[in-house]
């Protein structure tokens, strides 16, 4: 395990009491959190796209430009311990979200296989089916839905 990180934090304590090392360490890094969500007023549901952010990678799941994300993308989703449980559309698989409600990390996590690659070949990730923002015109978002959730 990684220096300064505590030896199964992920059971240990609860989502505030992470360090900051340990909290980016949770992250699976499936990046189905950059994927683009559009909110409807009317219905108060929440279309999941599959269309990522401008700054992820998708090939790698993560993020081009991590340090500078808010000045780049000034509407980037901020996760912190508080915001978890309202954050619904997170999907079941998310670590944050496990952990937050008392549940085991999946065993293809990389904190448990070792293996950062494994979310992706079991299919939890983006990498397979994710486009980019800059791919999409914004006239076409709303074909883009993958997912219609309730909020």
């Amino acid at each position: 395990m990684e220096t300064g990180m505590r030896e199964r934090f992920w059971e240990r304590y609860t989502l505030e009491e992470l360090t900051p090392q340990e909290w980016e360490a949770l992250c699976d890094g499936c990046g189905q959190c950059c994927l683009l969500k559009l909110h409807d007023d009317e219905t108060q549901e929440l279309a999941v796209l599959n269309v990522a952010c401008r700054l992820l990678d998708i090939q790698s799941c993560q993020c081009s430009d991590y340090p500078n994300r808010f000045d780049s993308v000034p509407d980037c989703t901020q996760l912190t311990p508080a915001l978890v449980k309202e954050f619904t559309w997170l999907p079941a698989s998310c670590a944050y979200r496990r952990v937050s409600e008392g549940r085991k990390l999946a065993g293809w996590h990389p904190l448990l296989s070792n293996d950062a690659e494994r979310v992706h070949r079991k299919g939890i990730s983006v990498r397979s089916f994710a486009v980019s923002q800059d791919d999409v015109p914004e006239r076409a978002l709303e074909s883009h839905i993958i997912a219609v959730l309730p909020m």
